[in-house]
């Protein structure tokens, strides 16, 4: 976990070679009303009730999406609160997860835990996570 407005694409490039390559990033729900991005699905059927949003990149800066430094700049635009939901495209690369308003008094999730560490930091709330795997690809 880290703070969404500091990722660099060496930080990024740390989390697909040590994790499952899949990056999340926990933003607040007020964020992600302004930035118009939705649930994934309306009827969410994980049993950890992860919740995911329609995935993102940001437009200007990028080139495909899925480099380690087109995924920092999108986490850093997330996080930026002068970005605007004119500034990402639909579908992305970049999958934006939606924490319980309660954080992890509510729910015992990585989501929560992101929002509520960058606060107790003093960062913005916005989060990179990701699922740390052991060298034969096992979820460590």
């Amino acid at each position: 976990i880290m703070a969404a407005e500091f990722a660099t694409p060496e930080t990024i490039a740390f989390f697909i070679r040590y994790t499952s390559g899949v990056i999340c990033v926990s933003v607040a729900d007020e964020r992600l009303q302004e930035l118009n991005l939705p649930p994934m699905y309306q009827n969410n059927e994980d049993p950890k009730q992860t919740a995911f949003t329609v995935s993102t990149d940001v437009k200007h800066g990028t080139t495909t999406g899925i480099s380690a430094a087109d995924r920092a700049a999108t986490f850093r635009a997330l996080a930026n609160p002068k970005s605007q939901a004119t500034d990402f495209n639909r579908p992305g690369h970049v999958f934006p997860l939606r924490p319980r308003a309660g954080g992890v008094l509510e729910r015992d999730g990585h989501t929560e835990a992101a929002i509520d560490l960058a606060k107790l930091a003093g960062c913005l709330p916005c989060g990179v996570l990701a699922e740390v795997c052991n060298d034969d690809g096992s979820m460590a």
